[in-house]
């Protein structure tokens, strides 16, 4: 196996946006592109740093403006499988229902960040009761419909008609109940039932 010559931080900088840019487009960026992210005047640096990191291994270069062959990190990703995962509006009594009616959207995973990707859906995150635990509004929760939820777990439950996110809990009298991740909050006692619909086992959050 051949060890790579360390990079400057211009250049890994430089390397660094090509792969982010042949992640997003599917191709490498110009040497325009390349220079106006580093804000340069001159395409002299860009040409420099691009023969170095041709000649310390790290890319393969043509003569074409966007011939910078895909990296092998890129490519390995590109070509990954991939899952996909109900988003769910709401789960009814008896479980998720994949129908039009509950699956407002899909999103896709890699491969493998689900161990069980057929019984999993995901949920958005409304209010604020889960904000000590990490989990807030417009959050995406992914929740295994088959597991069985122990104590301290974070659970999706039908109470009263309606789905929510909270801990899984029992108190000294041996009650099952949901405890909310914030102080406002009151804990949540089933009047009849307490329907757990899933085991919340991963997080997704995006920032615009």
């Amino acid at each position: 196996m051949n060890t790579l010559l360390p990079l400057s931080p211009r250049e890994k900088t430089l390397l660094s946006f090509i792969e982010e840019f042949q992640m997003e487009y599917g191709t490498s960026p110009t040497v325009k592109e390349m220079r106006m992210h580093m804000h340069l005047k001159s395409d002299n640096c860009i040409v420099y740093w691009m023969k170095s990191l041709k000649k310390k291994g790290y890319i393969e270069k043509g003569d074409t403006p966007r011939s910078i062959k895909m990296l092998p990190r890129v490519r390995e990703r590109l070509q990954s499988s991939t899952i996909k995962l109900p988003v769910l509006g709401f789960v009814p009594a008896g479980g998720p229902v994949l129908s039009e009616q509950n699956v407002e959207d899909w999103i896709s995973l890699h491969e493998g960040a689900v161990k069980k990707p057929d019984d999993c859906f995901v949920l958005r995150v409304t209010g604020d009761s889960m904000i000590d635990a990490g989990i807030f509004q417009g959050d995406y929760v992914i929740v295994d419909s088959k597991r069985s939820p122990r104590i301290g777990d974070y659970v999706v439950a039908l109470v009263d008609n309606g789905n929510t996110v909270k801990t899984y809990a029992k108190d000294s009298q041996g009650r099952f109940y949901l405890k909310p991740e914030n102080k406002n909050y009151s804990p949540i006692y089933p009047e009849r039932e307490l329907e757990i619909q899933g085991v919340v086992v991963g997080l997704m959050r995006w920032y615009q």
